[in-house]
């Protein structure tokens, strides 16, 4: 009699008579429910009842990396490789746990490269290489593998999210980190954290100081004394870079980090440089007699200091507007369909043309009216990629996105009408549009940070990483194994650069469901290079059935060891069938 669990539904636990292979099917419909804990719990009675289960350990090592335990999911997923070596669900799911493993990505890699090589028909593989190839940054080689992806499934949802993320040139959730290091990525973003911290408290501390420094010589005519507390904020500096530069540690690491992140090596050096020019400014300003002509050098050195932090984020907010293509992404995002991820993406894409669109009409605008007003009509084309994009991807889940919008268009509209009419109140009209939007998108920021959610941003942009390696393996029923055992001659089919070759050869079944070749020498560097073979027997006990296994043939030691991918059964014809 089954249990009701906590969350309402029924768990046959204590069912005695189940196989191992049951076990499975209800580990996978409970990891499907969204229940790891329990899924965890019928893998092990799974693999309990048959240790030669390689599926049984592949739902445990799925199940751990739900839960959250991705050390814990990496022995199950080797002894399933070991089970079955040539298995391409199983090198999936050790190369999914393993990219997440600090100094083990190279293997990850390595296993699906393999994945890809045993099963080149299946989309998944082709998938994991483009993810890893994502999380590393390569844009153009992760494109590759989801367009390959596609090829063999034009559906595969997770390829098209990713896919556009690879067109959007997405930055991973770690930029400063290569996965490939042999450091924990813990370590790394402790060093970032240091770096960060100190740029943020040194740009900030001067920054204020040269305001409270000028605002108190010029108005209150106490220049000694703030000259003072300037240089006491510079030997303040000393103990906070002090403190921060032991927490950083992983100093042989921080090149490679700033080449990976350019925009925390220029917050890094932006700091650096403002606290030299502050230093400098007040130098400057302590030398008895300043000659007039080092105005501009003063006041130079004060632009650095106060708005070197203000610029580097507008120029930030610029480039990233620019990056990637995000009309082919945006493209790839509604190829995906009802994909909450897709949607999510699709509104961060929406948002990015958004911005795009309105740094394009700024500078029209403002041109046309230093130079030629009447040419201001040329900002009515601008915004239509933008709205040919908003309307296709008809995304009515953001009325921020919509009112912005909508501000952007009258914005463009307004100023080509203020040029073609000469009319002052329509370019008044368009440039408070155009402020409005930026407004609404400051303000839909701001509420984002305040809420924690998702904002208009390319930091809120996600993959699509649903966990892999659960497809359910090849299982050789009774009259399978007994046509294999009692077979008197069975044929081996593989291919080499003269075409498919067939060839004699002894097999055996293991008790996990491989089966054991010997097979002559000529065969076996071909196999290596092309693993995918056949092996065909017929049972003399039941003359007319035959059965085919294709599947993975790897060697070991003088044997080849072949993992089935597919089974074939079927009966020859009959007396009453011949022509």
């Amino acid at each position: 009699m089954g249990r009701v669990g906590t969350d309402g539904s029924t768990r046959n636990d204590d069912i005695p008579d189940r196989s191992s292979r049951e076990w499975c099917d209800e580990a996978l419909t409970r990891l499907d429910a969204g229940r790891p804990e329990s899924a965890l719990d019928a893998a092990r009675r799974a693999a309990d009842l048959d240790p030669g289960a390689e599926w049984a350990y592949r739902l445990i090592s799925l199940a751990h990396e739900r839960l959250g335990r991705d050390a814990d999911a990496v022995p199950p997923a080797e002894r399933a490789v070991e089970l079955a070596r040539g298995s391409w669900p199983a090198r999936l799911r050790l190369a999914a746990i393993l990219r997440r493993t600090p100094g083990r990505w190279r293997e990850a890699v390595e296993h699906a490269e393999l994945a890809r090589k045993f099963a080149p028909e299946e989309p998944d593989p082709e998938v994991m290489l483009g993810d890893l190839a994502l999380l590393r940054g390569d844009h153009a080689e992760a494109g590759r593998s989801y367009l390959a992806a596609l090829a063999a499934d034009p559906g595969h949802r997770q390829a098209r999210v990713n896919l556009a993320l690879s067109l959007l040139r997405w930055d991973r959730p770690r930029p400063h980190h290569d996965p490939a290091w042999p450091v924990d990525p813990r370590d790394t973003g402790r060093a970032r954290r240091a770096l960060e911290v100190w740029s943020r408290q040194s740009r900030l501390l001067v920054a204020v100081a040269t305001v409270a420094v000028a605002v108190s010589a010029l108005l209150f005519d106490l220049g000694a004394q703030a000259q003072l507390a300037g240089f006491a904020v510079l030997v303040l500096l000393v103990p906070l870079t002090v403190g921060q530069a032991r927490r950083v540690r992983l100093w042989s690491y921080v090149p490679a980090m700033f080449g990976r992140d350019p925009w925390l090596g220029a917050g890094v050096v932006s700091a650096a440089v403002s606290v030299l020019a502050f230093a400098a400014w007040l130098l400057l300003g302590a030398m008895p007699a300043v000659p007039s002509s080092f105005d501009p050098v003063w006041a130079g050195l004060a632009g650095i200091v106060v708005l070197g932090w203000p610029a580097l984020a507008a120029v930030r907010a610029l480039t990233e507007a620019w990056r990637g293509r995000p009309l082919a992404a945006l493209e790839q995002s509604l190829l995906a369909g009802a994909d909450r991820t897709a949607r999510r993406n699709t509104g961060v894409t929406l948002w990015i043309l958004l911005c795009r669109t309105w740094s394009i009409l700024v500078p029209v605008v403002c041109g046309a009216l230093a130079v030629e007003p009447r040419a201001a009509v040329a900002a009515l084309a601008v915004p239509y990629p933008m709205v040919r994009g908003y309307l296709r991807a008809r995304y009515r889940d953001d009325a921020w996105l919509a009112a912005a919008t909508g501000f952007v268009v009258l914005g463009a509209a307004a100023c080509a009408a203020g040029g073609a009419l000469a009319s002052a109140w329509a370019w008044r009209i368009g440039l408070g549009a155009l402020g409005a939007a930026m407004a609404v998108f400051a303000a839909r920021a701001l509420r984002a940070w305040w809420r924690g959610g998702p904002g208009p941003w390319r930091a809120s942009l996600i993959m699509s990483d649903p966990p892999m390696g659960a497809a359910p393996s090849i299982v050789l029923t009774p009259e399978v194994r007994q046509t294999f055992s009692y077979a008197r001659s069975i044929v081996l089919s593989y291919g080499d650069q003269l075409g498919p070759r067939v060839v004699g050869a002894a097999a055996s079944v293991t008790s996990t469901g491989e089966l054991r070749l010997i097979a002559e020498t000529e065969a076996w560097e071909a196999i290596e290079a092309d693993p995918r073979v056949a092996v065909f027997a017929a049972d003399p006990l039941q003359r007319r059935f035959w059965v085919e296994v294709r599947g993975i043939a790897l060697p070991d030691s003088d044997i080849l060891r072949v993992t089935p991918k597919e089974v074939l059964v079927g009966e020859f014809p009959g007396r009453h069938q011949r022509r």
